[in-house]
């Protein structure tokens, strides 16, 4: 698609301090809308997730490159520089280019960079525009502040874990953490949608702000109808393996040779679900005719459904329920859905040119827009890949500054 227009961040220039998941995740987005995303990394070991494999990225050879899949799936369309921040000369550097930036991401512990000078009311001070995200576990106040915050064990602090598993009276029950990084994802996705959100200020007040994004604020905000069904039962939910808490049916099925997932959403679909079936009793039953009925009735209701689902064949259930609008899917793995037909229509995997192994493949952004597509620009870059471009086109260095930096790294 050719368009006229720019892409909707190609003016914001981004500082990017951050590592692993949770800000680079939000940085990556930027940089997918069109940011200059500049990835501030050590000397010589960069990002840790660089090293979180394998698997790494192959070359033509079939041969184990540098970069790590977990690195790849976050880092694209930016640009590395290796800077020594705990140098006077590093920390200088990253004060020049935070006075040339429109927003800076962090995701070190509560008050770690304001021994080198680079906190919030330093940097304010040189650019009064600068919109300042730091992504901590717990956020800059509270009695957990200064605690450090992983994916992992805010899963479980925050009440996933509590509602994720089998239910504990059933084989195999007990808490369980998701299958990637939800706590991280999340958190990356509400400090994206911060930054948008003040950016439009700024337009209005000309000034940047600082956002305190915390891992366990967003995990906890995350929960949703389970918080509200706590807020109105007084009962904390429990885990409830595939089913749903408040719709029914709304869960994994067996068939006979496989299994599949049936998500009845309203009354009518549950009555085209019972006729389909072979069950049209089921659908006029005054026991299950609402889904509030249903709820109510749950154990009796699956108890009757899980017999006839086990009878039949998943792919002609599934071709059944779907001729007649009842929502229902299989459960794939991971080559399975890069394999789907609507995967493969939509473009959700994109090869990328990659200076080491000739391509690379990421996962596409999933924001669409009809005039200003996501572009990919840049596969993830090397370690420091990019420090001579930015201290040349940014900083305005000569080659002999730039030089005398890269001596002292």
């Amino acid at each position: 698609m050719t368009t006229t227009r720019s892409s909707p961040l190609s003016d914001i220039r981004v500082l990017d301090l951050s590592r692993i998941l949770a800000g680079p995740w939000c940085t990556q987005n930027l940089a997918d809308l069109g940011a200059d995303v500049i990835k501030v990394e050590k000397p010589g070991s960069g990002d840790d997730t660089r090293g979180w494999g394998p698997p790494y990225l192959k070359n033509d050879a079939g041969q184990d490159t540098s970069e790590a899949a977990y690195y790849l799936s976050t880092n694209r369309n930016k640009r590395s520089i290796e800077v020594d921040i705990a140098t006077a000369e590093g920390a200088d550097l990253i004060r020049e280019l935070a006075r040339k930036s429109d927003v800076l991401v962090e995701n070190y512990k509560v008050g770690g960079l304001k021994k080198y000078g680079l906190d919030y009311d330093v940097l304010k001070a040189i650019n009064p525009a600068l919109i300042y995200c730091s992504v901590t576990g717990f956020g800059h106040d509270g009695p957990y502040r200064e605690r450090p915050g992983y994916d992992f064990m805010i899963q479980g602090m925050a009440g996933l874990m509590s509602i994720t598993g089998e239910r504990d009276d059933l084989p195999g029950g007990g808490p369980q953490k998701a299958g990637v990084a939800v706590t991280d994802i999340v958190t990356g996705m509400y400090a994206s949608v911060a930054i948008l959100g003040a950016l439009a200020e700024r337009h209005r007040s000309g000034l940047g702000q600082h956002l305190d994004i915390a891992l366990l604020d967003c995990h906890v905000a995350m929960l949703a109808n389970q918080n509200a069904n706590f807020f109105n039962s007084g009962v904390a939910p429990k885990r409830a393996g595939n089913a749903h808490q408040n719709v029914v049916p709304y869960q994994v099925f067996a068939a006979s040779d496989g299994h599949l997932i049936v998500a009845v959403g309203n009354d009518s679909q549950f009555r085209a679900f019972c006729a389909i079936i072979g069950a049209v009793e089921l659908g006029t039953d005054a026991r299950y005719a609402t889904n509030k009925q249903r709820v109510i009735n749950r154990v009796a209701l699956i108890e009757q459904l899980t017999a006839i689902m086990a009878a039949g064949k998943r792919d002609d259930w599934l071709q059944k329920l779907e001729a007649v609008g009842v929502p229902c899917g299989p459960i794939n793995d991971i080559e399975q859905v890069f394999d789907n037909p609507q995967v493969q229509a939509r473009g959700l995997r994109q090869e990328m040119t990659h200076p080491l192994a000739g391509r690379a493949s990421v996962t596409a952004s999933p924001l669409r827009f009809s005039e200003t597509p996501v572009q990919y620009r840049r596969a993830p870059p090397l370690l420091g890949e990019h420090t001579e471009e930015v201290l040349r086109e940014v900083l305005g260095m000569d080659a002999a500054s730039v030089a005398a930096f890269e001596r002292s790294v």
